[in-house]
């Protein structure tokens, strides 16, 4: 009966429109800190990550596709709520992962389709996602939502290993992870092609990467195609004053070697490993360039199964970032696996992931140093809402920004790398032009005594 009650009381969270988190929402399977919260406190679901995903999945009332690389009968209330959507005429699609037990798949009634990834595809590896996306085509711009992160789906994932999530309610990235996993199903409709069907190596970059929701700029990437890791090391390279990360299985040395270069520059550089990464080279270079009060090891018996990267929490007037997803810091992940990352572009996000990490990094003996941000009282307006306009974006040529709040400010630009391109102050303005130097995606800042307004805009 209470725990009935309990997934009755997240299905009304997961369809109330008032449900705390706006459209993007952030989960963690351990506990959290939030005495190092800024605002939002962040969402430790103590043994509930399973229920979280039923609710969602009865949320679904078109289509519900699932791309997760192990799914068990440890927690059947899954397939339970896959078979009622089915039973309610939502269209289910489910890929899997070939190699790995998947006891749960059985579960599934015959109306839920499904498939394996290849047994035997020359150099492929594995499907090694975790995601589903629900009403991607739906008539309402509401109902279309993403579910990704690094959990597998079975009890121990959910309950007892280091593991968050996100949640996007957006249509373009709903549509971006369709249009993935229909590459890998071989087909837009519900039976799957494995004649047409691309895994792998063998995928291509469909180039939907640039998204904002709620004013915050997201890119989605998926491995191998898009050269994650070269995107990893785009992230590791933009911070400027404190950097956090926690890898399951660490093997890429080049992102060891950035880490530590970025420690050696004056940033402040700490780290979670899981303790099965001992015999890797990057365990060497971590432990040597950061040392056991920055560099910690877990090593219970659950595992830290997080793929995180939180870049400059601290440091609003930066370009605070967290990365996260399915992709492993490996070779296979980059160039064979398929996988998908995301990285959020929001001071909110990072700090809430900093608080999953502080909880993390104490318990296992560390210290975190307090990091005074880079302006003190002030708040950062992520949505369009009376701050600032910017015109027209995307833009091929300058763009304008005016607004009541332009004033006595500084206007910063920079390139997705970090690097900055422009830096302008206002005066008394209420109207600047901003040159952008090339084609791409820059962050926009404003900055003054009271707010610190952030956009994101882009030239053609």
């Amino acid at each position: 009966m209470r725990k009935t009650l309990y997934i009755f009381v997240l299905t009304l969270l997961a369809t109330s429109k008032s449900f705390a988190g706006g459209k993007i929402r952030y989960y963690f399977t351990q506990p959290v800190n939030t005495s190092v919260s800024k605002g939002e406190n962040a969402v430790y679901l103590n043994d509930r990550m399973g229920d979280t995903i039923v609710a969602w999945i009865n949320r679904a009332k078109y289509t519900l596709d699932i791309a997760v690389y192990n799914y068990t009968s440890t927690f059947p209330a899954i397939a339970v709520a896959a078979n009622a959507a089915n039973a309610r005429g939502v269209k289910v699609r489910w890929i899997y992962d070939s190699s790995s037990s998947n006891t749960g798949i059985p579960l599934l009634n015959s109306g839920v389709r499904r498939m394996a990834s290849p047994p035997d595809a020359g150099d492929y590896s594995i499907m090694h996602n975790k995601f589903m996306v629900i009403d991607a085509n739906s008539p309402l711009d509401t109902d279309p939502y993403v579910w990704t992160g690094s959990s597998n789906w079975n009890t121990q994932q959910f309950n007892t290993d280091y593991n968050n999530a996100v949640l996007i309610q957006d249509r373009a990235i709903a549509q971006a992870y369709r249009a993935h996993f229909n590459m890998m199903w071989g087909d837009t409709g519900i039976a799957p092609n494995r004649a047409a069907a691309k895994f792998g190596q063998y995928k291509t970059d469909l180039g939907a990467h640039h998204f904002t929701v709620d004013g915050k700029h997201i890119e989605v990437y998926f491995s191998p195609a898009d050269g994650t890791n070269d995107k990893i090391l785009a992230a590791i390279n933009t911070a400027n004053t404190d950097m956090y990360f926690g890898m399951s299985t660490f093997t890429y040395n080049a992102d060891a070697n950035a880490l530590v270069t970025k420690s050696n520059s004056g940033v402040f550089v700490a780290g979670i490993n899981d303790a099965g990464n001992t015999s890797y080279t990057p365990h060497s270079i971590l432990l040597s360039g950061l040392g056991t009060a920055k560099y910690k090891l877990n090593p219970s018996s659950s595992l830290y199964h997080n793929k995180m990267l939180i870049v400059d929490p601290s440091n609003s007037c930066s370009d605070p970032l967290v990365l996260t997803g399915s992709h492993n810091w490996t070779l296979s992940a980059d160039t064979k696996n398929d996988e998908n990352t995301l990285i959020i572009h929001d001071a909110t996000a990072a700090n809430v992931y900093y608080q999953s990490f502080y909880a993390n990094f104490t318990t296992l003996g560390g210290t975190l140093p307090t990091i005074t941000d880079c302006i003190s009282s002030v708040d950062e307006y992520a949505s369009d809402e009376g701050a600032i306009s910017v015109f027209p974006n995307p833009s091929s040529e300058d763009v304008t920004i005016f607004g009541d709040s332009l004033p006595n400010s500084t206007i910063i630009v920079s390139d997705m790398a970090g690097k900055i391109v422009t830096t302008i102050t206002t005066g008394n303005k209420t109207t600047y032009t901003a040159k952008l130097p090339a084609s791409g995606v820059y962050t926009l800042r404003i900055i003054n005594d009271k707010t610190v307004i952030v956009r994101t805009i882009q030239k053609l």
